[in-house]
């Protein structure tokens, strides 16, 4: 029982998944410090209004706190955007510079006579009829 246990923990999808879990948390909190120490008093600086959750309407007796989902609203933006141009854009930028695709195979040549375009497995130019 023990050995299956063994097996199920060092099997390689789990233990990817483990490290993806921990570099994920990482992650965040890399990317919320971004947003909030670096991005959001930016946005702040230009908008002259940092907060938004002082937003109140109410409905008979109900209060719809427009502000807060306001807040969260523009977090998840500049999360996202965030997340896109820091990191999705220069890794796919990267990897299309790492993943050069070989050139394909010829499927034609130049007759050596004519210099028409023939296939490659041609016997005779069926241009000028040459063996080739």
């Amino acid at each position: 029982m023990l050995k299956g246990f063994k097996q199920f923990i060092l099997r390689g999808n789990v233990v990817d998944l483990a490290v993806g879990v921990v570099i994920g948390a990482a992650f965040t909190t890399l990317v919320n410090s971004l947003v909030k120490d670096l991005l959001t008093p930016l946005i702040a600086a230009i908008a002259k209004q940092p907060d938004f959750s002082g937003i109140i309407f109410t409905i008979n007796g109900s209060a719809f706190m427009l502000g807060t989902f306001l807040n969260a609203l523009i977090s998840f933006v500049i999360v996202a955007a965030a997340v896109y141009f820091f990191v999705v854009a220069p890794i796919n930028t990267l990897t299309a510079k790492m993943r050069k695709e070989p050139p394909a195979d010829p499927t034609y040549k130049k007759c050596p006579l004519c210099l028409s375009e023939i296939p490659i497995d041609a016997k005779k130019c069926a241009f000028c009829a040459s063996d080739l």
